[in-house]
C-alpha cells in the first residue's frame, strides 16, 4: 500500500523530491535501462516540448509555433522574464522620449505666463536613443517570425503591420537626420503607440471588441445626431429673441449661428453647462425649461445610457469570446503536453500510450516549467508550523496561530484609527503650532508596541518562513517596522510624550509632521481589515482584479491619449499666447466671467507633451469643457472643435463606457461566483479565470483537439 504521508505532501515540496533544480531528488532522471544517445535526445527533446507546451497553457498562448530543439530553447528565453522585461523597458523608453523631445517638456511649469524656455537636446541625442530601440523592435520581430515560421508570418496582419511600422519609422528617423531635427512633423512619434499595442493580445482583442462594436455605436451615433439637429432647429425657431431680452441673450450668448447652438447643444448633452444655458429665458417664462429638460432626458439619459448598453453588451460577447479561446488554448496545449509525455518511450522498454504518462516525467517537466507565484501557490502549500516540545509553548503557539487573534488586531487597529479621528475632531480649530499631542503620542506609543508583540508572536506561532508566506503577514510586517522606526526616531529628537509637547522643529521634519507621518502609515494598515468582511472583500477583490485586468485598457487609454497629444501639438502649439497684463486680466473685468482668462487656464495648452496630456484630461472629465472649446475656437479657428469632440467621443463616450462595462463584468461575475461556488469551497484564491464561466464556455471536443494537433505545422511526437 503507498504511503499515505507521501499522499499528503505537497506537489514540489522537499519530501516528493521537490529540492532540485531539474530532477526530483530520488526520482531517476533516466530509466534503470541504459539509453542510447539517439533514444536519450530524442527523450530530451520530448520533455522540453512538454515544458514550453504546458507553459504555453499556462499563460494561453497559441502552440503553433517550431518545436525543434534549438527554436525551443530560442523560445524560452525569448519569453523569460528578462526579455519581456527588456522588451517592456524598450517600449517604455521610445514612449518617454516624447517628454524630452522638441518641444521638450522639462520645464517647472506649463503655465504660459510664468513657463521659462526648456532645455533643448542636441539633434542626435534623442534620435540615438530611438535608433537602439528601434534595433531592438527590428530584432524583436525577426524572433517572433522564425519562431512561427513563414507561412504563419504571412498570414498574421499583426506582424506584418509591426514590419511596415518599422520601415517608416526608420525612413522618417533619417529624414529628421538630414534635416538636422528641424523637420516640422514626425510622422513616427504618431506610430510609436503601436509597439505597445502588438506587444499585448488583450489590447489587440480589445481593438477587436471596439471594431465590431462601431456598427451599433454608429446607429445610436446617428441617432445622437438626429437629436441634435431637431433641438438645434427647434431652439434657434424658439430663441429668436424679436421681443423678449431673455430670448435676445439666450440667442446671442448660445444660439447666435448654426455651428455655436450644435456645440452648446452637444455640450449640454453632457450636463457641463446647465443650468447655465437655460438660465436667460428660464428667468423670463418657466415654460422654456421644458425645451431644456426635455433634451436632457431623451439625449443624456436614453441614448447616452442607450451607448453604455450596447457597448457593455458586445464587451460581455467579447469577454465570453476571448475567454473561450483562451480555455481552448490551455487545453490545446495540456493535451499536446501529455500527447508528448504520453510517447516517451526510452530504448529497450514498452510504455504503451494507454499507459499514460511516467510520474517521474511529469515531475522532472514541472520543475522545468516557469511558474509565476499563482500558479506556484496552487501546486504548494505554506511552510509547516513549527513544533516545539514545551506544553506551554504548544499552548502559546495555538492561542496566538488562531484566526481569532487576528480579529484581536483588527480591533485593535480600528481603535487606533477612532482614536486618531477623534483628536482630528478635537483639534480642528487649533493651529499645529498650539496643539498638544501628548495624549495621542501615549497612544500611538501603546498601538505601536501592540502591533510589534503581534507580529512577532505570529512569527512565533507560524515560524518566520510561514509568516512570510502570507502576503497580509509582510504587509503588516512591514509597515510595523517603519512605525517603529518613525516612533523611536520621534523619541530620539523630541523625548518622551509629556504635558505641552510641542516643541520647536529639529531636524528635518517637525514633531507635527512626524505625528501626521505615523497617523497616516497606521491609517494605511487599517487596510489589513477588508479580507476580514465578506462584502468589502468582494468589492476589494473586484478592484484588484480590475487593476490586474488593466493592463489592456490601460494600455488602450495610453494610446489614445499620446496620438491625440501628439496631434495636438502639430496642431495647437503657441496658439495660446500669454496675457500683456497677467496681474490685471482677471481683475479689471475685461474679461467674460467663466471664460478661459478669466478662469486662468493658462496652464492648459499644447506647447510640450505632458501639458498636452494635463490638457485632454481635463477635456475628458468634461468639467468646463465649453470653457476650452470656446478659447481654442478664438485662438486658432472653429476648426478646432472638430479636434476635441473627436476625443470627447473616443475618450468619454467609448473609454469611459468600456471600462464601466469593464466593472460591471468583473463584479456582477465575481457575486454570481460568490453566490454559486459557496457550497463548493470558501477559498477562491486558486479559481481561473475561466470557473465563473463554466456555466457558459464550452469545453472543447476530444475530436476538436486532436483534429487541431493533427494540423500543427511543427510539432511531430515522440515516438
Amino acid at each position: 500500500m503507498a504511503d499515505t504521508r507521501e499522499e499528503s505532501e505537497p506537489l514540489l515540496s522537499r519530501a516528493r523530491g521537490g529540492s532540485g533544480r531539474d530532477c526530483p531528488r530520488g526520482v531517476p532522471a533516466r530509466s534503470s535501462v541504459q539509453e542510447s544517445p539517439g533514444a536519450a535526445a530524442r527523450r530530451d527533446l520530448c520533455l522540453d516540448q512538454a515544458v514550453v507546451l504546458i507553459e504555453d497553457a499556462i499563460q494561453y498562448r497559441s502552440i503553433n509555433h517550431r518545436m525543434d530543439a534549438r527554436s525551443l530553447w530560442l523560445y524560452r528565453r525569448y519569453y523569460s522574464g528578462s526579455s519581456q522585461w527588456i522588451l517592456s523597458f524598450t517600449i517604455f523608453l521610445i514612449l518617454a522620449l516624447a517628454f524630452v523631445e522638441t518641444p521638450s517638456s522639462l520645464t517647472r511649469t506649463s503655465d504660459v505666463r510664468y513657463r521659462l524656455a526648456p532645455w533643448e537636446p542636441p539633434c542626435g541625442l534623442t534620435e540615438g536613443v530611438e535608433a537602439l530601440c528601434l534595433l531592438a523592435f527590428a530584432a524583436d520581430v525577426c524572433v517572433k517570425s522564425y519562431l512561427i515560421g513563414w507561412a504563419q508570418f504571412r498570414r498574421n496582419p499583426w506582424l506584418l503591420a509591426y514590419l511596415v511600422v518599422l520601415v517608416v519609422s526608420l525612413l522618417d528617423w533619417i529624414v529628421s537626420l538630414s534635416l538636422v531635427c528641424q523637420e516640422p512633423l514626425r510622422v513616427r512619434r504618431l506610430l510609436r503607440p503601436f509597439f505597445l499595442m502588438q506587444n499585448s493580445s488583450m489590447m489587440k482583442k480589445t481593438l477587436k471588441c471596439i471594431r465590431r462594436s462601431l456598427p451599433e455605436m454608429a446607429s445610436v451615433g446617428l441617432l445622437l445626431a438626429v437629436h441634435l439637429c431637431l433641438f438645434t432647429v427647434f431652439g434657434m425657431l424658439l430663441f429668436t429673441g424679436e421681443k423678449d431680452a431673455g430670448q435676445d441673450r439666450e440667442r446671442l450668448t448660445y444660439f447666435f449661428n448654426l455651428p455655436e447652438a450644435l456645440t452648446t447643444l452637444l455640450v449640454l448633452l453632457t450636463t457641463a453647462n446647465n443650468p447655465d444655458v437655460m438660465i436667460p429665458v428660464y428667468s423670463r417664462n418657466r415654460a422654456y425649461a421644458i425645451f431644456f429638460i426635455a433634451f436632457t432626458l431623451i439625449g443624456s439619459l436614453f441614448l447616452m445610457n442607450l451607448m453604455t448598453a450596447i457597448i457593455y453588451n458586445q464587451f460581455r460577447g467579447y469577454l465570453m469570446m476571448s475567454l473561450q479561446t483562451s480555455l481552448l488554448r490551455r487545453r490545446l496545449g495540456t493535451r499536446a503536453a501529455y500527447k508528448v509525455l504520453s510517447s516517451v518511450t526510452a530504448e529497450g522498454e514498452t510504455h504503451p500510450e494507454r499507459l499514460g504518462v511516467k510520474p517521474e516525467d511529469f515531475l522532472q517537466v514541472l520543475q522545468k516549467v516557469q511558474l509565476d507565484s499563482d500558479h506556484k501557490q496552487a501546486i504548494t502549500e505554506h511552510p509547516p508550523r513549527p513544533e516545539y516540545r514545551s506544553p506551554f509553548l504548544r499552548t502559546t503557539q495555538f492561542l496566538f496561530g488562531h484566526h481569532y487573534f487576528d480579529y484581536l488586531g483588527n480591533l485593535m487597529a480600528l481603535g487606533n484609527l477612532v482614536t486618531i479621528c477623534v483628536f482630528l475632531v478635537l483639534d480642528a480649530h487649533v493651529l499645529p503650532k498650539d496643539r498638544d499631542d501628548f495624549v495621542l503620542g501615549i497612544l500611538n506609543c501603546i498601538f505601536i508596541l501592540y502591533y510589534l508583540l503581534e507580529m512577532l508572536l505570529k512569527a512565533f506561532s507560524l515560524g518566520l518562513q510561514g509568516y512570510l508566506s502570507y502576503s497580509s503577514n509582510v504587509f503588516d510586517g512591514l509597515l510595523t517596522i517603519v512605525l517603529l522606526v518613525l516612533e523611536i526616531s520621534t523619541l530620539a529628537v523630541y523625548g518622551f510624550p509629556h504635558r505641552g509637547w510641542k516643541p520647536v522643529m529639529l531636524g528635518l521634519l517637525s514633531l507635527w509632521d512626524m505625528t501626521r507621518l505615523v497617523n497616516v502609515l497606521i491609517v494605511f494598515r487599517f487596510l489589513r481589515i477588508i479580507p476580514s468582511m465578506k462584502l468589502m472583500s468582494l468589492v476589494a477583490s473586484t478592484i484588484l482584479d480590475l487593476i490586474k485586468n488593466m493592463r489592456a485598457f490601460g494600455g488602450i487609454l495610453v494610446v489614445i491619449y499620446y496620438v491625440f497629444a501628439i496631434i495636438g501639438i502639430s496642431l495647437f502649439r503657441g496658439v495660446v499666447v500669454a496675457p500683456r497684463n497677467s496681474s490685471l486680466a482677471s481683475v479689471n473685468g475685461s474679461v467674460p466671467c467663466g471664460s478661459f482668462e478669466q478662469l486662468e487656464y493658462w496652464p492648459n495648452n499644447f506647447d510640450d507633451f505632458a501639458a498636452a496630456l494635463v490638457t485632454l484630461w481635463d477635456v475628458m472629465i468634461v468639467n468646463n469643457w465649453q470653457v476650452f472649446l470656446d478659447a481654442f475656437r478664438r485662438y486658432a479657428g472653429p476648426w478646432s472643435e472638430v479636434y476635441f469632440v473627436l476625443w470627447w467621443l473616443v475618450s468619454s463616450v467609448i473609454w469611459v463606457n468600456l471600462f464601466l462595462a469593464l466593472i460591471l463584468e468583473n463584479f456582477l461575475h465575481k457575486w454570481d461566483r460568490r453566490s454559486h461556488l459557496q457550497s463548493f469551497t470558501e477559498d477562491t484564491s486558486e479559481m481561473t479565470e475561466e470557473l465563473p464561466f463554466r456555466d457558459v464556455l464550452e469545453e472543447p471536443t476530444e475530436e476538436e483537439l486532436v483534429e487541431k494537433l493533427s494540423r500543427h505545422p511543427h510539432l511531430q511526437l515522440c515516438r
